[in-house]
């Protein structure tokens, strides 16, 4: 039984999130579909990790056992002809027997762009969250330092999915400011639900001044959902990146 990993990447506005729903089309389903078609026989995908619906993946890793003799090299072109426009697989490779995509992860990047500006953008709809109050980017940057590190991130999760510990290390958490976007990086070996968000909603909330950003530590300690800022909204949150040993991190660092 081969194990195939693959590199992806998709535009999640139309789906229900990465997770297979029973009454919503989710991306691991229509690829999914795609795959039984092409190795004739049906396919079980295990995906690097949950995107909600209307979040993105610049990258993203999914893995499959198949028995069906295309070479490796070719299941991107078998697959996207099959896939429709907004779901795209750009690599593959023959991963080992026990590789699984989400137990065998390392750490997970994400990022979030806001379109901060008071007129919108149609090219930007469904790419970044439009927020036209005036942000203090400085401020965001200084925010943003404080979730580095290994912390009980319980303040800055929503409820939803059980997890035997809310502890998480975050290798990095940057904010970048061009023009009217400004984009949240943050790195961790582990992402609660909603955690991202709400990160970038606390964030959002040093930018506008209703907490100062030297208050996160307190926040945080104190482990109250309802002191930090709000779940910001899913469009435009991306990930970004995800790292592996071996051949499988090789593809996707390429």
């Amino acid at each position: 039984m081969r194990n195939i990993a693959l590199r992806l990447t998709y535009d999640g506005t139309q789906y229900h999130g990465w997770q297979v729903q029973k009454n919503e089309v989710s991306v691991a389903e229509t690829i999914g579909n795609a795959l039984t078609k092409i190795c004739e026989h049906p396919v079980k995908l295990v995906g690097c990790g949950r995107t909600d619906a209307g979040v993105h993946a610049l990258r993203y890793c999914a893995n499959f056992k198949t028995e069906c003799n295309i070479p490796t090299d070719r299941f991107p072109l078998a697959l996207n002809a099959q896939l429709p426009y907004d779901i795209a697989a750009t690599d593959a490779v023959e991963a080992p027997e026990d590789f699984n995509s989400i137990i065998s992860c390392i750490k997970k990047e994400y990022i979030y762009k806001i379109h901060n500006s008071r007129l919108r953008d149609p090219f930007l709809t469904n790419r970044a969250c439009f927020f036209p109050s005036p942000l203090d980017a400085e401020r965001m940057k200084k925010a943003a330092k404080y979730f580095e590190g290994t912390h009980d991130f319980r303040a800055v999760r929503s409820l939803g999915t059980d997890t035997k510990t809310t502890i998480r290390t975050v290798y990095w958490c940057e904010i970048d400011s061009c023009e009217d976007i400004i984009t949240l990086r943050i790195c961790a070996n582990g992402f609660l639900y909603n955690m991202v968000r709400a990160i970038m909603g606390t964030i959002v909330y040093a930018g506008l001044g209703k907490l100062e950003p030297d208050d996160i530590p307190g926040l945080l300690e104190n482990g109250d959902r309802r002191l930090t800022g709000p779940t910001m909204p899913p469009q435009g949150l991306y990930m970004s990146r995800v790292w592996y040993e071996g051949v499988v991190g090789e593809m996707m660092t390429k």
